[in-house]
């Protein structure tokens, strides 16, 4: 299998958890000035046609899920273009509907325009997304879960004790084009301040004050820092969380909110779901559809604020406790690899 990529949590579920399989997955290409021994799978060598051309007798089926953000659609044509001249089947996962890093959709669209219809096989994550790639492309996917994002031996990972507080979380990351979280903390801030004992703590990178970063979000950082002077909320500014201080992190809150005003799935809500914390997600996108969540109107046309207060207050009351099942996610997994690898054989 030439994956693209290999190295990202998605994709490396899809193995089965014990067992050697007859899919190998080539290793990832090292992106040029990208040192020896990094990890970064970004920008995907393999989407160079070129690649395809040099590598042909190395792979069998060409799978592609994420990276290719930065390619032009003819790029990407001629990819598809010389897959199908070697005889080599191109499957798609569609994570995406809507890019998370685009500010307008006319880009991410014309990219699925090519692929969409380029792909021998389609994947997706949910059915409402199978059902807008249906009517929009006239294609029907195959509908499988997200496999679980946390390592199987720590899904079990025992949450801290409830006690008097009850936090609620929002990580703005480096407030990538599809999230716009101060109207969420507004609204959160003001709500929290209602309930008795509860928390707000709001995490982001430090990119986001930083002039000469590509996230630079002037003002963001201002208020949030003016928010907190006034005791109505708990701002931690860091560098990015290793995956062991991301756990720890998602398993001290209560509710994780999720500022997303369009998008289509979300890994986040994946590892909360592992890890038993509850997640607010906006209405936009199928993120209801991929795991137990409670939702809030929030989309392009904006926010609504009663919707996002009536969530919160739902989590404060009724204290959900929706948590993955290690022998489930087990199961889970075994049955995509299974099926991974039944759809490749088919192609060949």
């Amino acid at each position: 299998m030439a994956s693209v990529p290999k190295g990202h949590v998605y994709v490396r579920h899809l193995s089965h958890p014990s067992v050697a399989e007859r899919v190998v997955r080539l290793t990832d290409p090292r992106p040029c000035g990208v040192p020896s021994g990094s990890q970064r799978w970004w920008p995907p060598v393999m989407l160079d046609a070129s690649w395809v051309r040099h590598h042909v007798d190395d792979f069998d089926v060409f799978h592609l899920h994420f990276g290719f953000d930065a390619q032009e659609p003819r790029a990407l044509h001629e990819l598809a273009m010389t897959l199908r001249q070697a005889g080599k089947p191109l499957v798609y996962t569609v994570h995406d509907l809507a890019n998370p890093h685009h500010h307008e959709e006319g880009e991410h669209r014309a990219q699925l325009d090519v692929l969409i219809p380029a792909a021998d096989r389609l994947i997706t994550l949910t059915r409402g997304a199978a059902d807008t790639i249906a009517s929009q492309w006239g294609r029907t996917p195959v509908v499988l879960p997200h496999p679980h994002v946390v390592e199987l031996p720590d899904l079990g990972r025992p949450r801290p004790r409830s006690g008097e507080s009850f936090t609620i979380g929002v990580h703005a990351k480096s407030i990538r084009p599809n999230m716009d979280p101060l109207p969420v903390i507004r609204v959160l801030a003001d709500t929290v301040a209602e309930l008795p004992d509860a928390i707000l703590r709001i995490d982001c990178h430090p990119d986001v004050d930083d002039p000469r970063s590509h996230w630079y979000a002037p003002g963001v950082l201002d208020e949030l820092r003016d928010l907190e002077q006034k005791g109505r909320l708990g701002l931690s500014v860091h560098d990015y969380f290793t995956d062991d201080e991301l756990w720890e992190y998602l398993l001290g809150l209560d509710v994780s909110v999720l500022p997303y005003r369009f998008g289509t799935h979300s890994g986040w809500l994946e590892a909360c779901y592992d890890l038993g914390t509850t997640v607010l997600a906006p209405s936009c996108g199928f993120y209801a559809q991929q795991r137990p969540c409670l939702t809030y109107a929030h989309d392009r046309t904006g926010l609504d604020e009663m919707s996002l207060r009536a969530a919160v207050c739902t989590a404060y009351d009724e204290r959900p406790a929706w948590r993955a099942d290690r022998d489930d996610r087990t199961t889970e997994r075994v049955r995509l690899a299974g099926e991974h690898e039944t759809l490749y054989t088919e192609l060949l």
